[in-house]
């Protein structure tokens, strides 16, 4: 394949899972299932016809990818939005992945013809929620502040434990010699070098964004990637959860006052995305559907135990000295969406050439696609129905319109894209204009510069026409960064 070709096929690619994105969230569909999908539409079984079995590739693509969403996940928040939910997300990040391991393993020795151990590893691969899952569903819901930080808190943390758990046992597996005291050994040492390569790095990331020259400005993408790569590479060369680091990286950077936090979330809020693409998609021609059919049946019941049995005991004794209401723990119950590191953690299985190993990656496989459709695709709904979701904040006439104006409240809530922006940046629609600013007890009559803080309740004036105009703005306002 010469040089025009690669690009053809590359442009291809992405270009198809732009409309595929697209169309997904037209219909609803977790952007997950429909990149899988592509993949293995264009796969050998498949119109591309693209014959790929390289286990080894497809896992470093996604070991990749995977590093990539979990730091872009970290930068787009912060410590002070996630210091309240620390210890419920690193019970669930640590009990729950061991409880889910193990009743999911327990399920799969019933369920299929495998022998103990790679019935536990099957437990392990599927223990974890999903990064990716969790970021791309709850940036665009209403869910309830304390949940959906819990829920990223959770996913961002518990990588660490269902690898060290997967490689443990794939060690079990292939060394007679190894036993509980390894695998516990490992798990602390993933966890524990994680975290102590997290802080340290975090520390001079946050020393560094915080000083870096106006005249380096356009750098610091180049800046932040390169820190993502070292902090990696540095946890994984002495043993540490690479994953953990790069998470805790990009929540000490998220937290960090700069002018160029925008710029950086953005860059790496499309970086993430093509992370996405390339990982879904390889791992997508890894699949062989007919395989999948063969191990449909008792898959699916394995999923449905996995959503509505497993989870749910694992979220109750997670967090069951916590504060949340029977309700809020529901949502946590049904909210374990599982995704890309199920998948990844299947290839290293598949990789090692152990028994069963192929058989366990496709009920991976199927197991986080009837998760992505079936808990992706409710969680809002299901929320609602519980009643913890924080309704939209909809912007409603004052009862002192003037003639053909009228003034439209708009209330500033977390994470809507114009908090920190100038009046002169907000972009509202032609004749429209922020009148008062209500700011506690305080009411400002904004200039150009003034900025928008959290909070504050903004009073737009704005022809009775141009509402629809408006409408258009305060959904782009409500966007979460």
């Amino acid at each position: 394949m010469d040089e025009a070709q690669i690009f053809l096929v590359v442009g291809g690619v992405l270009a198809a899972g732009i409309l595929v994105a697209l169309g997904a969230s037209k219909i609803g569909i977790p952007s997950l299932v429909a990149f899988l999908g592509l993949g293995m539409l264009l796969g050998s079984e498949g119109i591309g016809n693209i014959a790929f079995n390289d286990a080894h590739l497809a896992r470093t693509v996604g070991v990749i990818g995977l590093a990539t969403i979990l730091f872009e996940g970290g930068l787009s928040t912060s410590w002070r939005r996630l210091r309240e939910v620390v210890v419920p997300a690193t019970m669930l990040s640590t009990v729950g992945v061991a409880i889910t391991a193990l009743l999911t393993g327990v399920g799969a020795y019933f369920l299929f013809d495998l022998p103990w151990v790679s019935a536990l590893l099957l437990g392990a691969v599927v223990s974890s929620t999903d990064a990716a899952a969790v970021f791309a569903t709850l940036r665009y819901t209403q869910i309830r502040r304390k949940l959906a930080r819990t829920l990223e808190a959770e996913s961002g943390g518990n990588d660490p434990m269902a690898i060290a758990l997967t490689i443990g046992l794939i060690a079990w597996i292939q060394q007679p010699t190894y036993d509980l005291s390894d695998l516990g050994l490992l798990l602390i040492q993933q966890i524990g070098l994680g975290l102590l390569v997290g802080v340290v790095f975090g520390a001079v990331a946050m020393w560094v964004f915080a000083r870096l020259p106006h005249s380096v400005g356009s750098f610091a993408p180049v800046a932040s990637l390169a820190t993502l790569a070292l902090t990696f590479g540095a946890a994984a060369q002495i043993g540490g959860s690479g994953f953990l680091a790069v998470y805790l990286v990009g929540l000490a950077i998220g937290s960090t006052p700069s002018r160029y936090r925008n710029q950086l979330v953005m860059f790496h809020e499309g970086l993430a995305f093509l992370a996405q693409v390339t990982m879904f998609v390889v791992l997508g021609l890894l699949v062989l559907p007919h395989k999948l059919m063969a191990v449909a049946v008792p898959s699916l019941v394995l999923a449905i135990l996995l959503v509505i049995i497993v989870r749910p005991i694992a979220v109750y004794i997670s967090v069951f000295f916590s504060d949340f209401s029977v309700r809020e723990r529901g949502l946590l119950g049904w909210a374990g969406l599982r995704g890309a590191l199920p998948i990844v953690l299947g290839t290293f299985v598949l990789s090692a050439h152990i028994p069963n190993g192929e058989a366990i990656f496709n009920i991976v496989f199927f197991i986080v696609l009837v998760s992505s459709l079936i808990q992706g695709t409710t969680l809002e709904w299901v929320a609602d129905r519980l009643g913890v979701v924080d309704k939209p904040l909809r912007p409603t006439p004052k009862p002192d319109s003037i003639a053909a104006l009228e003034v439209v409240e708009f209330i500033v809530a977390d994470r809507h894209s114009i908090v920190g922006a100038k009046v002169k940046e907000i972009g509202l629609p032609r004749k429209a204009q922020v009148t008062i600013i209500e700011r506690g007890k305080k009411k400002i009559t904004p200039a150009s510069k003034t900025v928008i803080h959290l909070d504050d309740r903004l009073f737009v004036t704005v022809p009775g026409s141009l509402r629809p105009e408006l409408e258009d703005v305060f959904m782009r306002w409500r966007r979460r960064v």
